[in-house]
């Protein structure tokens, strides 16, 4: 493969990294790729999981919740995929998150969020608490990011189609952890992913720092006084990785570098012609890029990466303009007093088809009271489950649609929310139809009606096929003292972690399993 890199690529890094050095990082080319997949621990304990694990792992040393398997094993092909118990992910991406140092309870934004790698390990590491935003802003790849986080479990997440620079106001100071996986050049993927030197010849690495270096502007606007950020890319070029930090430390005083162990260091002597400008940055500036990191595919198992973390001072807020300001102090005002108040159901008026909101048509609407009746829903929790695992959040219903959105959430009015939370299901003709996300996010232990099946009982793999199933009364798990029939909405499990529903009548279970996730 070192012989099909572009010779524009192969001469820029003999000039970065020197001959010798340049005869290692070549080599690693034609070297074999690893594969990683990262634990969903919002769904399953680490030690739980590697007991089960049928797969041959061994860790990953940059994260807990990280390992390597071996080629030739296929975990997208098991019944735990389907589960959410795990999400294949490359090594090296799983870096950054694990730099921002999540705490559960905090608000954490993914800006950059597509296709959900990144944003399902934030979620397992807030627990369900806080909130978390996920925004993308191509429209074709946001369906990928709701499924993922749909998979995994994710209850906490308000997914947006939007531009970085019209999330300013609703979320100027907002966030106390930010992620930039910015759009790159991809030269760390060359090894992975054969077809992003193709991609690499057609657009400018110029074209991509310019974006990067509006991304930084933009999330430091939205950083709460203490907050970090995380810059991330899969690239090599020092324009996109040293330069936009260093421009961005000169212009944003108030931010400091936080120096990152355990990786090779950023290198300020790339600072320099002909790849930046060579006195364009003070020595400050300068100083901090040592303390960012690289992931580099001859020095680890891993393909190539860039890290920066950027911490904010205590009484430091970036301000976008007056009217922002007024407006988003506005916006906190509001929500502060819906939270007050949202300790019920609450019903919204948007302006949408009868779809969900996956499709991101249109823009988020105030939510007065509508005429919506919620009293099926209610009536299905009641049913089905032991405890409303969204009562302390704001249901709010989008034509015949129920999501569950955080507390704490400021106005999103006029931005484009494709989800507003968690989404619960259809509100249709004076009946409930629970969504497939509300089933993988529920936990066996909070549904009173559920179906557990074995992994290895041949009827979990033709559940996740969509087949019906013959499954006797006596098997579907219910409360001891429950007298009913078993019949109507199961939650079907595989080793007791939720997969979908099913719906039980006479010894057989009608299968309810999505016709787009089914196992093929």
């Amino acid at each position: 493969m070192a012989k099909q890199l572009p010779p524009l690529f192969r001469e820029k890094m003999i000039d970065l990294l020197g001959k010798e050095e340049f005869e290692q990082f070549l080599a690693s080319y034609d070297e074999p790729r690893v594969y990683g997949l990262r634990v969903n621990t919002g769904k399953v304990e680490r030690a739980e999981f590697l007991e089960k694990s049928p797969f041959h792992l061994t860790p990953i040393p940059w994260v807990s919740d990280g390992f390597y398997y071996q080629e030739g094993e296929r975990p997208g092909k098991h019944p735990y995929y389907h589960a959410g118990l795990y999400y294949i992910q490359e090594p090296s991406a799983m870096a950054p998150v694990e730099l921002l140092e999540i705490k559960p309870g905090e608000r954490v934004l993914d800006l950059c969020a597509a296709p959900g790698g990144k944003s399902t390990q934030i979620a397992a590491k807030l627990q369900g608490e806080g909130v978390l935003v996920v925004n993308d802003i191509h429209s074709d790849r946001v369906k990928a990011l709701v499924k993922n986080l749909e998979l995994l479990g994710v209850r906490n997440a308000v997914v947006l189609n939007e531009k970085p620079e019209r999330m300013l106001i609703a979320f100027q100071g907002y966030f106390d952890k930010i992620l930039i996986d910015a759009p790159c050049s991809g030269e760390g993927m060359f090894r992975k992913e054969e077809e992003m030197m193709g991609q690499w010849e057609r657009h400018s690495v110029q074209e991509f720092a310019a974006m990067q270096r509006e991304l930084l502007a933009q999330a430091a606007v939205m950083l709460a006084p203490e907050g970090r950020i995380v810059y991330s890319t899969c690239t090599f070029s020092p324009e996109e990785n040293e330069a936009q930090i260093a421009e961005f430390l000169d212009k944003h005083s108030a931010f400091d570098v936080v120096p990152i162990d355990g990786f090779s260091p950023g290198r300020s002597d790339w600072l320099r012609e002909p790849w930046c400008e060579a006195d364009a940055y003070s020595a400050r500036a300068r100083d901090a890029v040592a303390g960012t990191a690289r992931l580099w595919p001859h020095k680890l198992r891993g393909e190539g990466h860039f890290l920066a973390v950027l911490g904010l001072g205590v009484e430091e807020r970036v301000s976008a303009g007056a009217s922002a300001s007024e407006s988003a102090s506005e916006s906190a005002s509001a929500s502060a007093r819906e939270s007050a108040g949202a300790a019920g159901f609450v019903a919204a008026a948007g302006k949408r088809s009868g779809r969900p909101a996956l499709r991101g048509k249109g823009r988020a609407e105030a939510p007065p009271s509508t005429g919506v009746s919620l009293e099926p829903l209610e009536a299905f929790s009641g049913e089905l489950l032991r405890s409303e695992p969204f009562a302390l959040r704001r249901l709010v219903c989008y034509g015949e649609h129920a999501y569950a959105s955080p507390a704490g959430l400021p106005e999103l009015h006029g931005l484009k929310v494709v989800r507003p939370g968690w989404y619960i299901g259809a509100l249709h003709r004076g009946r409930f139809e629970p969504s497939h996300a509300l089933a993988m996010g529920l936990r066996l232990r909070e549904a009173k009606r559920a179906l557990s099946l074995a992994s290895s009982d041949e009827r979990a793999l033709r559940y996740l096929k969509g087949e019906t199933l013959e499954v006797a009364e006596s098997e579907i798990l219910r409360d001891p003292e429950e007298t009913k029939a078993a019949k109507g909405y199961c939650l079907v499990c595989i080793d007791d972690h939720p997969v979908g529903w099913g719906k039980w009548l006479n010894g057989m279970l009608k299968n309810e399993y999505p016709p787009g996730w089914r196992w093929t």
